[in-house]
């Protein structure tokens, strides 16, 4: 697949130290070892008269769709990276999951490691000797043997969401990885916003991204009304 979109078009959110972008769902944000195109190839876009092109504050899936924070120099990704390290940053999500669970909210602890020792993997799997992993979970809608969640993780271990829902019965829709979707299924699982204390002396910025057309078109018949952003 092609991405040749106006990343500007994506901006949500600029100022002198941040932007957050809505990225698209099936673009990876760096380079991996099969190479291809990445959202890093069109960061250059956003430099808006500074000397180098933002980074990524924070990771998110080549699946996931929405709020990317980006640091515009090396000393507002230092001062991101530690919120974001820290678990300062409140990280929203919105996910469809096959089933659902019975309760109308609950918390989902379970901890994580790696299904490999070799260190370019990064598939996880449940594990009670794993780094602890927390995930705060609502239901925001059912229809049709779905249910949309809200999903708010207050740790940030690689695929929590997908893995704690898949460990709880009720895995991610389109997930191939943890669930049963068949490859090349699209993820619906978007990044709904981020809320960044940047400042000390500020209230926190808070970011909003629509979902794209797969996730609202998926999420209607259970109530969602927001307009969809732009696929690419």
């Amino acid at each position: 697949m092609s991405y040749a979109f106006d990343i500007g078009a994506r901006l949500l959110y600029r100022d002198a130290l941040l932007l957050v972008i809505d990225k698209p769902p099936g673009l990876p944000v760096h380079p991996g070892p099969r190479g291809g195109e990445t959202l890093t190839d069109h960061l250059d876009a956003l430099r808006f008269g500074l000397p180098r092109r933002p980074e990524a504050a924070h990771r998110l899936d080549r699946d996931t769709s929405g709020c990317l924070a980006l640091g515009r120099h090396a000393k507002a990704l230092a001062r991101l990276g530690k919120l974001f390290a820290g678990s300062a940053v409140d990280k929203t999500y919105w996910a469809l999951v096959e089933g659902g669970p019975t309760e109308e909210a609950g918390r989902i602890d379970l901890p994580l490691a790696r299904r490999s020792d070799d260190p370019r993997s990064w598939w996880m799997k449940a594990d009670p000797a794993g780094d602890p992993a927390l995930t705060h979970w609502r239901v925001l809608g059912r229809a049709d043997g779905r249910t949309w969640l809200e999903l708010k993780p207050v740790t940030g271990r690689t695929h929590q969401l997908r893995v704690h829902c898949a460990a709880s019965g009720w895995p991610i829709l389109g997930d191939s990885i943890y669930g049963p979707a068949p490859r090349g299924s699209a993820l619906h699982l978007h990044a709904r916003s981020l809320s960044i204390p940047l400042y000390p002396k500020r209230e926190a910025i808070t970011v909003t991204a629509p979902p794209p057309a797969h996730i609202a078109e998926a999420a209607a018949p259970m109530g969602l009304w927001a307009q969809p952003s732009q696929d690419v």
